[in-house]
Order: C-alpha cells, then structure tokens, then sequence
C-alpha cells in the first residue's frame, strides 16, 4: 500500500502546489511526518528534493503558457541560493518536536496575514501597486501569455529581491520550498498579478531547491527510494494538470486554497509537536 499512497500524494502535491505556486513541500513535509513517520530532516530533505522536481515540471508547463517573469524568476533564485544550500547544516540541530513546532507556528502565522489582509479585486490582470513601485528601484513588467492575455505591474525590484536572501534558509529548513510564503507576498505586498506571481514563484523555486537538495543528499538525508520515486512519478503528472488548471480558476479562488490548507496544516503541526511528546 506504500507505493500507491506515495504515488496518489506526489500527484495531489503536484497539482495543488503548482496551482497555488507553492512547489508542493507545504504538504509534504507534514505528509511525510505524521503519515509516513518519517523523522523531520529525512522529511525536509527528501521534500527539497521531491520540489525540485516539481517545480520543473511546473515552470515547464507555466513557460510555454507565457506567464513567467524570468529576470524576476532569476533575481529571486540568486538570492535564495546562499540560504538554501546553509539551512540543511542549521536543521541537524533541531529535534523532531521542536521542527513540529515551529513549522506550525510558521503556517498559522501566514494563515493570519493573509486574513486580515484585504484581498485586492483587481489582481487578475493588473497588479495593485505594490510596495515601492514609486522608487528609484521599480521595475516595470509586462507578460503577454500564449492566449493573449497582458499582464502589466510595477514593484521595488531590490526589495523584492531582497525578501529571498531570508525566504531561501527558510525554504530549505523546513523543506516547503518557500512559494506558499512568496506568493501571497508578491501579490499584496509587491502588486503582482496573481497567476505571473505563481508561475515566476514556480519558476524560482527550480533553482534554489535544487541546490539544497544536493546538500540534503550530501548528507545521506533524501529517501530516494521509495518515497522520492514514488511521489516523484505522480507529481510529475500533478504538476501538468495543475498548471492547466491554475488558468482556469479565478484568482481569489487561488488564495482562498491556499489560505485553507495552509491553516489546517498548521494547526496538526501545532498539536502534534506540542501533544507528541506526551503521547
């Protein structure tokens, strides 16, 4: 039964991290720890890993739909690099309780921003004006997607650069890839569209993934089989159709998902990290 349930959970990771912009570790570390009883860097490594994988699946599909922003893609994943490839050191440190924890705390603290946070109406096609987009470091964007459809935005490119030198250690601790976090960041705070802001946090997520990952690996610390082959073969086909499906769900909807499953999981992280030792 362990291979057809890992295969079942890359698929669902697969399709909702892409369609979500998240790369799929949000669910997968939780997943890997309290259903598969996985000990937590086992679970962050193998997750770094299997998001990698994901999110090349993902920003393929996302690139040929015309919706990634590639220097902003680039620029994020530079910055993440220098803490994604230190995080995996960091995390040998930490018991598997404390990780519960503070992946809990995490989680339920972007479950509060995103809800006293108004969610902008107009987001689908041109961004809110984002934080410094009158500086002397905005930048200008705009996509035209395969269909036809613009996109136009501005925001303060070093700041939002900045954001990924702290989002790529975060990333590669917890092994969550980072997205669920830069997303709904680069939306309210910076005033991307929604759907370029999945497909270029996607499109990040690629590069600085990987690099954790060799260092998760380094480690002997990614469960390559079965846990990586098997979620590994059903995300690859999750990420297709979420990226298909991504386009076809409003924007508000996109959010609404996330904020949803990003509060559940942070109260089972909570509970079971404080409750886990009692048990």
């Amino acid at each position: 039964m362990e291979a057809p349930a890992l295969l079942l959970l890359g698929f669902g990771t697969g399709a909702y991290g892409v369609i979500v912009g998240a790369g799929g570790g949000f669910i997968l570390v939780p997943a890997l720890i309290l259903l598969f009883n996985m000990g937590s860097t086992a679970a962050a490594g193998t997750s770094v890993a299997v998001v990698a994988l994901n999110s090349l699946s993902g920003s393929a599909a996302y690139s040929r739909m015309g919706l990634v922003d590639y220097r902003s893609g680039l620029l994020f994943a530079a910055a993440a690099i220098p803490g994604a490839v230190t995080a995996p050191f960091v995390h040998r440190s930490v018991s598997d309780d404390t990780f519960k924890i503070l992946l809990g705390v995490l989680l339920l603290a972007l479950a509060v921003h995103m809800v006293r946070r108004p969610h902008h109406t107009e987001i689908d096609r041109y961004g809110p004006r984002g934080s410094g987009a009158d500086s002397p470091f905005r930048a200008t964007r705009r996509i035209v997607t395969r269909q036809g459809v613009e996109y136009k935005y501005r925001f303060n490119e070093v700041l939002a650069t900045s954001f990924n030198l702290v989002l790529g250690f975060i990333s590669s601790f917890f092994g969550i890839g980072g997205g669920f976090i830069r997303t709904p960041v680069l939306v309210q705070v910076f005033g991307f569209p929604v759907l370029p802001a999945v497909a270029t946090s996607i499109f990040a997520l690629t590069f600085y993934t990987a690099a954790g990952a060799v260092v998760y690996a380094a480690q002997g610390h990614v469960d390559w089989y079965p846990t990586f082959v098997w979620i590994g073969i059903g995300l690859i086909g999750g990420a297709q159709v979420g990226a298909r499906l991504a386009g076809r769900i409003g924007a508000l909807w996109v959010l609404r998902l996330l904020l949803l499953l990003v509060l559940v999981m942070g109260v089972w992280l909570l509970f079971q990290g404080i409750v886990g030792p009692r048990g």
